[in-house]
């Protein structure tokens, strides 16, 4: 799946995972491939982001997250 992730000063990332973890309101969640379209909003944390066999991770302040189409763009404060 194709991962955006960007903070209104900048792109963090931009290219495909296998998973995305993210620090929701209520919990971590998960996001695989082909998952089903969703919004979600993010509290402060970590997201954790596994691709090409290296695993990444990237703090953050809150935001939102939408995934559609097999694409997840995660808007960090």
């Amino acid at each position: 799946m194709t991962v955006e992730i960007i903070t209104p000063d900048k792109e963090i990332f931009s290219g495909n995972a296998s998973l995305i973890q993210l620090p929701g309101l209520d919990g971590l969640f998960e996001i695989l491939e082909n998952h089903a379209p969703m919004i979600a909003a993010l509290s402060n944390g970590r997201i954790k982001l596994v691709s090409d066999e290296k695993t990444l991770f990237f703090e953050i302040n809150g935001g939102t997250m939408e995934v559609m189409q097999n694409k997840v763009q995660v808007l960090a404060e």
